[in-house]
This record gives structure tokens, C-alpha cells and sequence, in this order.
């Protein structure tokens, strides 16, 4: 899955494509790893490493805005841990600031070419944590007009609305 992309890293490592598509293998890694493995700590890594190379892809590509994806949700989920284990993450080299985190989820959800809709359902669990049911529920009206052959979106909205299915 990553042996082509690192080898095209290898010969330019500013080649766009190979810095995204080793952004979205590790941001895959990392799905698997917290929601499949259960594993919060080596998912935490590879949000990192999916940082790093997003965070490489925007140095020189600053309009490719996918990338904010990765790098907008590690600013964010360190930055919404407890203070003690913040502190002891930002000690270990990664940033905290859940709202630069949600900023940067919104330039993709805003412009995102392949990414904008899974930035739109990120930030609207955002919201949803953050008690803002007003701009949860506005993005899933959006998506759900967007994708319409999709029940979870009406179904989301009828929960944030107070009315079960």
C-alpha cells in the first residue's frame, strides 16, 4: 500500500502526489489502529506521520488543500485531551490547538478536492463535542443534500433535531 508512494518520495520528496498518498496511507494506519485494534497510542504515531507528510506537501503545495485534513485533526484531537495528557504529548513533539485544528479542517471541508466531505463529517463531530448542534446540524443538511441516497445524514440531523427515527 505505501511501496510505491515511498519509492516516488524517495526519488522527489516533493512530489505531490507520493507526499499525499503517504499521508493517507498513515492516515489510514491510523483509523485502523484507534477504531478497529483499539490502539489510541500507536494511532496517535501514525496521525503524526500522516501530519508530517501533510505538513511536507503544504511547504510546497499550499493550495492542496486535502492536506489540511491531516494536519487540522492531530492539532485537534491532542489539543482536546485533558491537560496532563496534552502537556506529556506536547513534551513528546506533537501540537496542540484544537482551533487551528478546527480551521484546518474547514479549509478542506471548504476546498478539498477528494477529502471535503470526510472534513465536513469530521467537523461536524467537532461541533457536536463542542456542543454546537446549530453548525453540526448545517453541515449534515449539506451532505445530506449532497449525498441524498445516504440515510445517516437525515438520520444524524433527526437526533441533533431531538426526534429519533
Amino acid at each position: 500500500m505505501q511501496r510505491r508512494p515511498s519509492q516516488r518520495f524517495a526519488e522527489d520528496a516533493q512530489n505531490h502526489d507520493s507526499l499525499f498518498a503517504l499521508a493517507l496511507v498513515y492516515g489510514l494506519k491510523a483509523d485502523y489502529a484507534a477504531l478497529i485494534e483499539k490502539r489510541n497510542m500507536v494511532s496517535l504515531g501514525y496521525t503524526r506521520q500522516a501530519s508530517e507528510f501533510a505538513s511536507k506537501l503544504l511547504a510546497v503545495a499550499p493550495n492542496y488543500y486535502d492536506a489540511y485534513l491531516a494536519t487540522g485533526i492531530g492539532k485537534y484531537i491532542v489539543g482536546s485531551a485533558v491537560a496532563p495528557v496534552r502537556w506529556i504529548r506536547q513534551i513528546a513533539g506533537y501540537t496542540a490547538d484544537k482551533k487551528k485544528g478546527i480551521q484546518e479542517l474547514k479549509r478542506t471541508a471548504e476546498n478539498g478536492r477528494f477529502l471535503g466531505p470526510f472534513a465536513r463529517i469530521l467537523l461536524a463531530v467537532a461541533y457536536l463535542r463542542e456542543n454546537d448542534r446549530q453548525q453540526a446540524r448545517l453541515l449534515l443538511v449539506g451532505l445530506r443534500d449532497e449525498f441524498s441516497s445516504n440515510p445517516l445524514f437525515s438520520r444524524e440531523i433527526l437526533r441533533i433535531d431531538g426526534r429519533q427515527d
